[in-house]
């Protein structure tokens, strides 16, 4: 009798040894099978848009290769965008070793290596001569952050990510072909911009926006 109660002891305890470790296992595989959470959504491309244009102030490093005609020349450059007050420096082999502009509006103000002021006019002339074209800075400002310009009409090519890949806008070709992560948000790294026999290409080493 006592034998019998202790193999039914042990055929329970075994039963409930087995029950213990078939739980463990079933919450085991539960952790290791659980979905990771989802990647948020992605920020449509004209809610981006309009957050790029807005972008102010902002700062880039990097440098810039020209090729205009039978001009060219590479240079460092440094860009600080201020609301409307774009100030633009080139250093490198231009022929006159460097050059400082500052737009603001409707005014331009050129000072060249040398140390001469050229102002309207003469500073839009002083441009063309020196890089071989008279940049658009108005619309640059917006370009260099991957949107278009939006005070006039443009055909854009939105690629992966919500991200601009290409945009036609008063003439200029813009093609992008890298992004990189600054503060958050992901903006151009490499660009080539071109018009007629004009073309500019861009690499960005540093964004602060």
């Amino acid at each position: 009798m006592q034998g019998a109660m202790a193999a039914s002891l042990r055929r329970r305890l075994v039963a409930a040894l087995a029950l213990v470790a078939a739980l463990g296992l079933t919450a085991l595989g539960g952790c290791v099978s659980t979905p990771s959470r989802a990647p948020a959504a992605l920020v449509s491309w004209p809610l981006r848009r309009a957050q790029l244009q807005a972008l102010d102030p902002f700062e880039l490093t990097g440098r810039v290769a020209v090729a205009a005609g039978s001009q060219g020349f590479t240079a460092h450059l440094d860009w600080q965008q201020r609301g409307a007050r774009t100030t633009v420096n080139l250093n490198g082999p231009l022929g006159i070793g460097g050059v400082h502009v500052v737009a603001n509006g409707g005014t331009l103000n050129v000072q060249t290596a040398q140390g001469t002021k050229l102002t309207s006019e003469q500073a839009h002339a002083e441009l063309a001569d020196q890089l071989g074209f008279d940049p658009p800075l108005g619309s640059l400002r917006y370009w260099l952050l991957g949107v278009p310009d939006p005070g006039s009409p443009a055909a854009e090519t939105v690629g992966a990510h919500e991200r601009l890949a290409s945009l036609q806008q008063d003439g200029w070709q813009i093609e992008y072909s890298a992004y990189t992560n600054a503060g958050g948000d992901w903006l151009p790294q490499r660009m080539v911009l071109q018009r007629g026999d004009v073309r500019v290409r861009l690499i960005v080493d540093r964004w602060q926006p």
